[in-house]
């Protein structure tokens, strides 16, 4: 079940928020969250929905036994365990795969099927346990709570990721009010129309792009790429703003996760504002513990790059998001170099076009099958090739509507409406205040009823963290 579709928004979110708020006890609501967390799950994923039970029952026992004796031994127990099924689940045919190219033995991968946000919920999982071992938190006596932390729908299938020392106090006390109620319909439905009126529309052009048998070209390839960059970050962004909105909605206050990266004018901001908690866990559990800056200058490159081939590798089992890792993690190291930093140029404009076209460079490697594939498409996109048939695929998918997407993607990428908010806020003007909240709440309104016409009309509907 994902949040973009007809079934969730109309029958199960309308049943969980109504018999949520009728309810009037704490516990009795974790429980009914918990029940539809797993309701949620297993619609996707039936078999391993008691997977998903049982990594949090393993890490609750884990987190008992990380607050008495022998701490380090289970801290690193549940470590290991924990990546062990995520390898097991995740990485073990690829690395069966790349173990037959390599010697030509023919060893045959078990067919195992990913569960759906794995990455995620192992990640909070190892959260809750490193806290408690850190004393950062206590560990929790009701493993109900622990198991709402992780399963909790929201945030279940692509986050954001929450850490526990985030959430531990909304789980055993929070308030459902009407603010947050109307804060999160609102933060929904903008993700929401990211996603459907965005996102989907966009990945039409880019897969239809990718699955073509005609040569690349200057067009196509630039298409493709551009297109691929904004449908990444309008599908998750906007996941993620559904997420953020629904808990709310139930009393929760999760972290914003997408800050506008492509307004950044470095690598270093851009990371700053993409996968915010992604890339916070990271820093707090891997970057910080391996000593961080704290080293020598040696050292932090070491341990950044660390970091990055661990992002990389997170995303799946393939060498594209390895390679993706790695670009990421050099151009991050550039510019600590001090003659080749990109803060040395002085035009804030150049700098933002600099940064973007290593983001677009580096997403459009992350989008294809191979490296080979993904370079190809780079050299295209630098290299005045045309070819009819290709070229003419491209004119065909710009309708109005896709360009009117594809304009809106663009635009909506940078903080326009915040600073527009900020301006009519310092007028001091109530009246001027109210009047916004009103027009945007009325076109949030025909957004959401252009949103459940698309998903009515069976529209292009992919999710591309399901990947993840």
């Amino acid at each position: 079940m994902v949040f973009s579709g007809i079934a969730f928004i109309s029958v199960f979110l309308f049943a969980v928020f109504v018999l949520y708020t009728l309810i009037p006890q704490i516990k009795i609501k974790n429980i009914l969250l918990i029940i539809f967390s797993l309701i949620f799950y297993s619609v996707g994923e039936p078999k391993y929905v008691f997977l998903m039970i049982g990594s949090a029952f393993f890490n609750y026992i884990c987190g008992i036994l990380v607050s008495g004796k022998s701490k380090k031994i289970w801290l690193v127990i549940s470590i290991v365990l924990n990546l062990s099924c995520l390898i097991l689940f995740k990485y073990s045919a690829f690395f069966i795969n790349e173990i037959n190219k390599i010697s030509g033995s023919d060893i045959k991968a078990a067919h195992i099927t990913m569960p759906i946000g794995i990455s995620f919920f192992t990640f909070q999982a190892m959260s809750y346990v490193i806290d408690v071992y850190r004393k950062e938190t206590p560990y929790q006596k009701n493993f109900l709570n622990v198991l709402l932390y992780i399963s909790f729908f929201p945030q279940l299938i692509a986050g954001p990721i929450i850490k526990y020392h985030d959430m531990e106090n909304e789980i055993i006390e929070r308030k459902q009010s009407v603010d947050d109620i109307e804060y999160g319909i609102r933060r929904f439905i903008k993700g929401l129309s990211k996603k459907v009126l965005i996102s989907n529309t966009i990945a039409y052009i880019v897969d239809s792009l990718m699955a073509m048998s005609f040569p690349w070209t200057f067009f196509s390839a630039w298409v493709m790429a551009i297109g691929y960059t904004l449908q990444i970050y309008y599908d998750f962004s906007g996941y993620s703003d559904m997420a953020i909105g629904l808990g709310r909605m139930f009393g929760f206050h999760f972290k914003e996760n997408f800050n506008y990266p492509y307004a950044s004018s470095t690598i270093k901001e851009f990371w700053r504002r993409w996968h915010i908690s992604l890339s916070t866990w990271f820093k707090e559990y891997v970057y910080i513990p391996l000593g961080g800056n704290r080293r020598g200058k040696k050292r932090t490159f070491i341990n950044k790059y660390i970091v990055f081939i661990l992002t990389g590798i997170w995303h799946g089992a393939n060498w594209t998001f390895l390679f993706w890792g790695l670009f990421h993690g050099l151009f991050i190291t550039l510019e600590d170099t001090k003659h080749l930093s990109i803060n040395n140029i002085k035009s804030k404009f150049i700098k933002h076009i600099f940064t973007m076209l290593v983001v677009i460079v580096a997403f459009v490697v992350f989008r294809a099958d191979s490296i080979g594939q993904g370079i190809t498409i780079i050299v295209h996109m630098f290299t005045f090739r045309q070819d009819v048939y290709a070229d003419s695929l491209v004119v065909s998918l710009m309708t109005p509507y896709n360009i009117l997407m594809l304009l809106a993607g663009v635009i909506c990428s940078f903080p326009w409406v915040i600073l527009l908010k900020n301006k009519i806020k310092k007028t001091g003007s109530t009246a001027l205040t109210n009047a916004a909240h009103i027009i945007s709440g009325v076109i949030l309104l025909l957004l959401l009823l252009l949103c459940m016409m698309s998903l009515a009309s069976g529209s292009y509907n992919p999710f591309i963290y399901f990947r993840f």
